[in-house]
């Protein structure tokens, strides 16, 4: 009998404890590609685009321990902490280049954590943007009234370079002794 209540028990924690890590999957956006739209626009094309890098960054972040952070391939090259505080700008950049709105944070100091899903968060909502987006000229990259880029720019300048950050994520963790989780099929967009 106590044999059996032992087993329920710890039965119960691990099922328990799955669940508890399924919950903390969906709390950040990119365990999984969302759904394809139904129709082939400019804004759903574009939004693919930012949710295939949100996908990417996603993995290619997922487990990072400080170790990991820390890690620099040479004296000249980001670690993979900075490459990290870098594509967090590149995000912001992007979620402005959609809705010229973001979250200012100069003076704040956040965590891994916080910057990682923050970084999601915005990759999502400028996605969330541009899927119903019906002309891409009315988002420009805006550094300031008189610098603005067409959206052209965004593709070749932040998205682009946040997809390739986000690659070399993947390496500088294989080389700190943590690689990527197996698994993530970047051309299906899901987790096994």
């Amino acid at each position: 009998m106590q044999r059996t209540y032992t087993f329920i028990v710890l039965t119960f924690i691990i099922m328990m404890s799955v669940n508890a890590q399924e919950l903390s999957k969906q709390d950040l956006p990119y365990y999984q590609i969302p759904e394809a739209p139904d129709s082939f626009t400019a804004g759903t094309v574009a939004a693919r685009t930012i949710d295939a890098l949100g996908f990417r960054y996603y993995w290619a972040t997922e487990g990072l321990q400080p170790k990991d952070l820390e890690y620099k391939p040479n004296k000249e090259g980001r670690s993979t902490g900075e490459t990290v505080d870098h594509i967090y700008g590149l995000s912001k950049m992007i979620l402005k280049t959609t809705s010229l709105k973001i979250d200012e944070d100069k003076n704040q100091k956040l965590t891994f954590k916080e910057k990682r899903k923050k970084t999601l968060e915005n990759f999502k909502k400028a996605s969330d943007i541009l899927k119903n987006a019906t002309d891409l000229k009315e988002h420009e990259l805006v550094f300031n009234e008189e610098f603005k880029l067409p959206f052209w720019n965004a593709i070749n300048g932040p998205i682009a370079d946040a997809i390739w950050h986000s690659g070399q994520i993947v390496v500088m963790r294989r080389s700190s002794g943590n690689p990527m989780t197996k698994g993530v099929n970047v051309l299906m967009g899901t987790k096994k």
